[in-house]
C-alpha cells in the first residue's frame, strides 16, 4: 500500500468490530456525472428499497450499530448521521440522490445499494498518512460556510479521519472537508468502506469488489489495488 492508514489504539478499543476495506486507486479518470453514473445512483436507491422491505434506513441492523457507535463517541445520531444513513434517507426522497462527478457518484452508489458508509478521498491532496483517531479538540477541520473557508475543531473524543494537515472527514464518517476531497481533476484516490457488527466482513468484500470493478469500467487503464478488511486491531 502507497498509502499508509492507522487505526489508533483508542478507536481500536471503542470498536473492536469495526473493518474496513481499502480501495487505492492510480490513473483514474474524472469528470461530471454522466448518463451512466446517473443510472446507477438510480439502480442503487432501487436496491436499497429492496434491501430495507418497507424499513426506514436507520431500522437497518447495521445502520443502527453506526448509531450506537456515534452515542458512544457523544455524537447524536439523529442530528448528525453517518454517511450512509443520510445518503440512504435522500435516495429514499422525491428528489433522489445528488450527482456530483463521476467518481463519487461510482462510490455513493455502492454506499446506498449495500449501506456501508462510503468514503473517498484525493491521495495527491492527503499530506502523510491517514488515521483515525480520537480528536482532541484542538485539531483543525477547514471546511465551507455561506461560501467562505472556515475553520472547526471537532469536539474532544470525537472519532475522526485525520492527516499532518488536520482533520479530513469529522464524526468518523460524516462531514468530508473540501481539501481532499474527489474533484474533476482527481486522477488518484483511496476509497474506504467502513462497517461494523453485524455486517458481515464477505459483504464488505462484495461491497468493495463492486466498486473496483466500477472504477475498472469507468477509468479503463487505472491502477487499482484492493486491500482487504481490516479490523479495527490492525493497521492498514
Amino acid at each position: 500500500m502507497t498509502l499508509t492508514l492507522t487505526v489508533s489504539d483508542e478507536v481500536r478499543a471503542l470498536a473492536p468490530g469495526f473493518t474496513h476495506v481499502v480501495i487505492e486507486a492510480y490513473d483514474l479518470v474524472n469528470g461530471p456525472s454522466t448518463e451512466a453514473s446517473s443510472a446507477l445512483l438510480d439502480d442503487a436507491a432501487r436496491r436499497l428499497a429492496a434491501r430495507l422491505e418497507g424499513r426506514a434506513p436507520h431500522e437497518d441492523p447495521h445502520m443502527v450499530a453506526w448509531r450506537e457507535m456515534y452515542t458512544a463517541f457523544g455524537s447524536k445520531p439523529s442530528r448528525t448521521r453517518n454517511s450512509a444513513e443520510a445518503l440512504a434517507k435522500r435516495a429514499l426522497a422525491d428528489g433522489g440522490l445528488p450527482r456530483i462527478n463521476l467518481l463519487v457518484d461510482l462510490y455513493n452508489a455502492i454506499s446506498v445499494a449495500h449501506l456501508i458508509p462510503v468514503g473517498g478521498e484525493d491521495i495527491d491532496r492527503i499530506q502523510g498518512g491517514m488515521r483515525l483517531v480520537r480528536a482532541t479538540g484542538e485539531e483543525d477541520f477547514v471546511t465551507v460556510a455561506g461560501g467562505e473557508e472556515v475553520v472547526e475543531h471537532p469536539d474532544a473524543g470525537e472519532v475522526v479521519w485525520r492527516d499532518e494537515a488536520g482533520v479530513t472527514c469529522r464524526r468518523w464518517n460524516w462531514r468530508q472537508g473540501p481539501r481532499t476531497r474527489l474533484t474533476e481533476e482527481t486522477v488518484t484516490g483511496v476509497f474506504l468502506l467502513e462497517t461494523l457488527a453485524p455486517m458481515p466482513v464477505p459483504e464488505a468484500e462484495a461491497a468493495g469488489t463492486e466498486l473496483a470493478e466500477l472504477l475498472e469500467k469507468f477509468s479503463p487503464g487505472a491502477r487499482i489495488e484492493v486491500h482487504a478488511p481490516a479490523t479495527a486491531g490492525a493497521s492498514a
